[in-house]
């Protein structure tokens, strides 16, 4: 919708939800928190959205499922409405939160791994019909040559998450 008199784009809170895919009781939300300081509203009240203002959602968006706190989105969006006063501060921010995501994606990783190394090894056992194939002779324990033959499954070019699937 065109705002009266200056040809830009304006979006209610239903549209900017829709394109961001987003309800707009989170867009309120962000709002109460101060995260959206940069958005007008008009004669009634309402919140009314410009392109330019869909740069900043998308940061917002982006830090929010990234796991950064609402507060520090909150901070972040201080220093932007800052200006070019607060650029390394902004990027110093941004490069602490890629590390720190980094390392929970690498976390994340290691458990996806263990999860199809242990999906192999119960799809093996359904194949044998025990478990005991997995077992350090006359014990209970799991043998680590099993989990080094999975392992090496993967190295030779298995897709690990197909190992792991019933036929």
């Amino acid at each position: 919708m065109k705002n009266k008199g200056d040809f830009l784009m304006s979006y209610s809170i239903g549209e900017v939800a829709d394109k961001l895919a987003i309800s707009p009781y989170t867009l309120r939300y962000y709002d109460k928190e101060g995260l959206l300081p940069f958005v007008d509203r008009n004669a009634a009240g309402r919140r009314r959205f410009k392109d330019n203002d869909f740069n900043f959602l998308e940061v917002i968006v982006c830090l929010k499922e990234a796991g950064v706190p609402v507060k520090q989105i909150g901070d972040f969006i201080d220093l932007c409405m800052t200006g070019d006063a607060t650029l390394q501060a902004r990027y110093d921010f941004l490069d602490d939160h890629e590390a720190k995501l980094e390392a929970k994606m690498a976390r994340l990783q290691h458990t996806l791994d263990f999860l199809r190394w242990k999906k192999w090894y119960y799809k093996t056992a359904l194949q044998a019909g025990t478990e005991s194939i997995h077992y350090l002779p006359g014990t209970n324990q799991v043998d680590p040559a099993v989990h080094a033959e999975f392992n090496q499954l993967v190295a030779n070019g298995a897709s690990p998450e197909k190992l792991g699937t019933l036929n």
